[in-house]
């Protein structure tokens, strides 16, 4: 089995190369010491949110925080400011008030972007243009990764995502070298046991690779993040990371981590479902704060 190398995936994701990064700010306003802004990235004037907060730190951090799968008006990039029913709380604005900068744009069908299709319509229509829909996603946000070392000027950035967010947090980070730390939450499991499961299924139309196996896996991608900080938050009560998928992602993980052991966290909450746990929360604290010299708020 070939090792799997950044152009290899990228050409599997029907990744176009020098995307137009322009980016252009519809509206601003402050609130309780962080400033929102709604800005326009790209020729296509994709939408997006950016949080950062009122007065910037010196050691500035810029995190693209990738949203979960919500097709609901307060889905898309309203998550970082309104949340989602698996986090505890709007974790995008937390990171704001730890002094981070935090861009989210809609993807594809969710948030301003929900007229251009379902997700199914979506990712047929992409299928039958050559490209799976979950690269057109990642396309959007290395673009707004583009927009956000431009707005920012960050020192370290980060991607951060769960559920949808979590894959593609960590599609972005093996891609990108310039992406310095990696935080993904109820997502890692390799996909070929899912699929022997039948728990494959629990994921959306968009996360489909065409011809990725049986020469690669997930853990592949997030094999490549090393030895770059990353942090795996997995419940062992989800039908999505079940122990049969997730362990051998784990040890592939771990094996891509030999001699650079520290900067790999892995928190199993042998309770947990596919749902962020106070016992997360605390690690990503932890992770956060040794990683990125972010102090994070504490939960209301």
């Amino acid at each position: 089995m070939s090792r799997l190398t950044k152009a290899d995936l990228s050409a599997r994701l029907g990744l176009s190369v020098g995307t137009q990064v322009t980016w252009s700010e519809t509206s601003k306003v402050t609130k309780d010491e962080v400033v929102i802004q709604r800005l326009a990235l790209g020729p296509r004037r994709m939408p997006a949110l950016c949080l950062s907060p009122l007065t910037p730190s010196a050691n500035s951090v810029g995190i693209l925080y990738c949203h979960s799968s919500d097709v609901t008006e307060d889905g898309g990039k309203s998550e970082i400011l309104k949340g989602h029913a698996s986090l505890l709380d709007p974790l995008g604005l937390a990171l704001a008030c730890a002094g981070a900068t935090v861009l989210c744009p809609d993807l594809a069908g969710f948030g301003e972007r929900r007229a251009e299709g379902s997700e199914s319509a979506l990712a047929k229509a992409e299928t039958w243009y050559g490209s799976p829909l979950i690269g057109r996603m990642t396309g959007d946000l290395i673009l707004a990764l583009e927009v956000l070392k431009d707005l920012a000027k960050p020192d370290k950035v980060a991607t951060i995502g769960m559920s949808m967010g979590g894959i593609l947090a960590y599609l972005v980070a093996a891609l990108r070298s310039d992406v310095t730390a990696c935080v993904h939450m109820c997502h890692l499991a390799d996909i070929a046991p899912l699929i022997e499961a039948g728990n494959h299924d629990l994921h959306g139309p968009y996360m489909t690779i065409p011809g990725f196996l049986p020469d690669h896996d997930l853990s592949d991608i997030a094999a490549m993040i090393a030895p770059r900080p990353q942090l795996v938050i997995t419940g062992a009560q989800d039908p999505i990371t079940p122990p049969e998928a997730y362990l051998p992602a784990a040890c592939k993980l771990l094996e891509a981590y030999a001699g650079n052991e520290s900067a790999l966290w892995l928190h199993r909450d042998g309770t947990a479902g596919h749902h962020e746990t106070p016992k997360s929360r605390y690690v990503l604290e932890q992770f956060l704060a040794v990683h990125l010299g972010l102090g994070m708020p504490p939960l209301p």
